[in-house]
């Protein structure tokens, strides 16, 4: 399997319903798009705010393998989701990484 995680440092002036917007949109990716084995999206809760540094909607994807991945990078409602927070975000972290 593998790991797809992203973090979104959103604007500051984005409101929480366009926020929970996108998780939404995120979240119907399962069942939707092929070799999507688990998903989890959602605004940052953290109690940790000294480790926060400002990213504030996180999306976690379990692939069946690394191939899946890089289908789903194109598939067309994640190009949807990327256009549609795309002008909300100013900054973006990703991580991919093979479990066992």
């Amino acid at each position: 399997m593998f790991e797809h995680i992203v973090l979104l440092k959103l604007k500051s002036d984005v409101p929480a319903d366009r926020q929970e917007e996108a998780v939404k949109l995120a979240q119907a990716f399962k069942g939707a798009i092929p070799g999507i084995v688990d998903l989890s999206a959602g605004i940052n809760v953290t109690e940790e705010a000294e480790h926060m540094q400002g990213y504030t909607l996180g999306i976690r994807v379990t692939f069946e393998n690394r191939q899946a991945c890089r289908d789903y990078i194109q598939h067309p409602l994640n190009q949807n989701l990327l256009q549609s927070i795309g002008p909300l975000v100013e900054g973006i972290v990703v991580m991919d990484y093979p479990i066992a």
